[in-house]
């Protein structure tokens, strides 16, 4: 009987790892690693061999992906624990093999294929990206790098931050753009992947030079920020890094016809081609101090732009939409421009008087301004709707900072957010379906720079919120109207805090 048992108990044990996709048997050192197998339904089994020599990690692996909720793949792995990084030159050796095959970089919360998970990955046509599963059994996002075809990848886990760093030939690493929030609980796995992207084949990758390292680095020092402009499909909710710096960037909006992106960098405007590629200083005139509220009119004639006067004192100017001298708009400071009506005649801006935010609208051929919101406390971010009929801000009164809107002469005021966060510049889309908006945690007051924030949407017809991404952000990140004119895409600034 007992002899039966044990029989019963091995075949169930067995059966068990191997519908996880991973047969411990398998379990054997490579190298640094504790360990390799196949993860999922791999058809052909892979294999991983360390050359001591060479210190290099030949792998091969099978597998239809590694997206969507499950994976398939070659995997070589450690347990590993705390703050840490692995990098390593990647090649495929092979010529000819699908586009869509990975090779690369990658922490595991578990051996299972619907584990949560971020890999960095060198495609076979050279595309880089992190990709990532938040939760069991989610479904992959990725953000793309802006370098193809790299000589080395590094991916760094800090806290519940991941970052992706890359070195095209015969350079430095520098960083890819793109960081994310995702947690892994301890111990997870750290190592190297490769999958085929087709079940009936195997392909190979040569990983050299791996290094990985643990803790966290020196903190003396000064703090730097380092920022990606970026954008992101809201229905894939997949991201593209676009632009990165090595110095804080901020405000990015899209130009009227699409083919451009425009952001501040440390006083000046700048623009950028949508797919990327090197910044162009706009000519904004004597305004040497442009901050993060700046915006296209519905004709793409004129430029609406916040420039600083002293700390805290910011002055509306308009500038022709080619560039050139600027006329100021609002005499009273300090005034943050954010909204256009549809028919170009009307400018939204908050303003702050006597120590009151508030929202207040001026003729574009200027005037007496007119305020809107009359509640302590503070009323920001308005945006007109497309067809006129309502503006969107963000206000505090009722105890956190939440979405609400109003009629254009500033009646019926009402909220249309009641969470747990607290709700910043509502951005409506081009075709007036949706509306995304920023969120930090309650007790983050304001909108101050390198906090935990999330970039939620909503329909303007009412209905579910959905996340768009988790990032590191805040101030900068959102500030005015990033929807791309077509309504599909959205320009953003993500952030990493280094020393």
């Amino acid at each position: 009987m007992n002899h039966i048992f044990g029989k019963k108990f091995l075949f169930i044990s067995v059966l068990g790892l191997l519908q996880t996709g991973f047969l411990f048997s398998q379990k054997q050192s490579v190298g640094i690693f504790e360990g390799s197998g196949d993860i999922g339904d791999v058809l052909k089994k892979g294999s991983a061999v360390f050359d001591a020599v060479k210190k290099s990690y030949t792998i091969v692996g099978g597998g239809e992906n590694m997206w969507y909720a499950k994976d398939a793949f070659q995997y070589v792995w450690k347990k590993a624990s705390g703050d840490l990084s692995i990098s390593a030159d990647i090649s495929f050796p092979d010529t000819g093999g699908n586009e869509h095959r990975k090779a690369g970089l990658i922490i595991r919360q578990s051996l299972d294929p619907d584990a949560p998970y971020v890999d960095a990955v060198l495609h076979g046509d050279g595309l880089t990206s992190m990709q990532y599963r938040e939760v069991k059994g989610g479904l992959t996002r990725e953000v793309q790098a802006n370098i193809k075809c790299p000589s080395r990848i590094k991916l760094e886990k800090q806290g519940s931050y991941v970052f992706m760093s890359v070195a095209p030939a015969n350079e430095k690493l520098r960083p890819a753009g793109g960081s994310f929030k995702i947690k892994f609980e301890e111990p997870f796995f750290i190592g190297l992947g490769v999958c085929s992207h087709n079940n009936n084949v195997s392909e190979k990758a040569v990983f050299s030079n791996v290094e990985i390292s643990s803790g966290l680095k020196d903190v003396t020092g000064e703090e730097l920020v380092e920022s990606t402009l970026e954008t992101v499909s809201i229905e894939s909710k997949d991201r593209k890094a676009i632009y990165t710096a090595e110095n804080f960037i901020e405000g990015a909006f899209w130009s009227g016809d699409e083919e451009q992106i425009f952001f501040s960098d440390r006083g000046q405007l700048y623009k950028l081609p949508k797919g990327g590629g090197k910044p162009e200083l706009f000519n904004s005139g004597s305004l040497k101090n442009i901050g993060s509220c700046n915006g296209f009119s519905p004709d793409r004639k004129q430029l609406a732009l916040s420039n600083y006067a002293g700390e805290h004192q910011s002055l509306i100017y308009l500038v022709p939409a080619e560039g050139g001298e600027p006329k100021l708009l609002t005499p009273d400071v300090s005034s943050w421009w954010h909204g256009w009506s549809p028919d170009g005649a009307v400018i939204l801006y908050s303003g702050m008087r006597k120590n009151n935010l508030d929202i207040y609208s001026i003729p574009v051929q200027g005037g007496k301004e007119t305020r809107l919101t009359v509640q302590p406390g503070i009323d920001d971010g308005p945006e007109f709707s497309p067809d006129g009929k309502y503006i969107y801000f963000n206000s505090d009164r009722s105890g956190s900072s939440q979405i609400w809107r109003m009629k254009p002469d500033g009646s019926s005021q009402e909220q249309i957010t009641f969470d747990e966060y607290n709700n910043w510049f509502p951005h409506v889309s081009p075709d007036g379906k949706w509306i995304v908006f920023l969120s930090y945690n309650r007790d983050v007051k304001g909108h101050p720079a390198n906090q935990d924030v999330m970039l939620r949407i909503l329909p303007a017809a009412g209905g579910d919120i959905e996340v768009v991404s988790k990032l590191l952000g805040g101030q900068g990140t959102f500030d005015v109207n990033p929807w791309a004119p077509d309504s599909k895409n959205l320009t953003f600034i993500s952030y990493r805090v280094v020393h």
